[in-house]
């Protein structure tokens, strides 16, 4: 029998994955939240009670060149 112990997991080092917050605000009041607001919540409603978000996109401009 060896002494030797199992390589153990915690050991490793973790692979962190990028979290990305996506950011709504309403269209009524214009009150900005994150999707993790969002999902705490039992229905999808802004504080003013106004029930449309619109997803706001990210201020980095990505540019393509074309073929």
């Amino acid at each position: 029998m060896s002494t030797e112990e199992a390589p153990n997991v915690e050991d490793k080092p973790k692979q962190q994955t990028p979290s990305f917050s996506v950011i709504y605000s309403c269209l009524r009041c214009g009150t900005q939240v994150t999707q993790s607001e969002l999902s705490r919540l039992p229905e999808i409603k802004c504080i003013c009670g106004f029930r449309v978000f619109n997803k706001l996109r990210p201020p980095i401009v990505k540019t393509v060149k074309a073929i």
